[in-house]
């Protein structure tokens, strides 16, 4: 019997803050939770090195991206969609 093993990959969203790589994006994510011990809203931001293998995209570019195989040190993930 065959187990075919099936796992979700992540996926953000987020705004291109840097395209001056070849193939590669920078982009800014940003989301809001509440303080465990306050409760009050509080907002943090990250940045992710993204696989942008045509160049396709430029600053100020909403788009949606993916957990992929690591394409060097610090890149992870490949855009899929603006």
């Amino acid at each position: 019997m065959d187990k075919q093993t099936t796992t979700k990959k992540r996926t953000l969203t987020g705004v291109v803050m840097s395209d001056k790589m070849d193939k590669t994006i920078v982009v800014s994510v940003d989301r809001q939770f509440a303080h465990p011990l306050y409760g009050k809203r509080v907002s943090s931001s990250k940045k992710y090195k993204v696989h942008d293998e045509n160049n396709d995209y430029k600053v100020g570019d909403t788009v949606t991206f993916v957990e992929s195989r690591p394409y060097s040190k610090d890149k992870r993930w490949e855009v899929i969609k603006k």
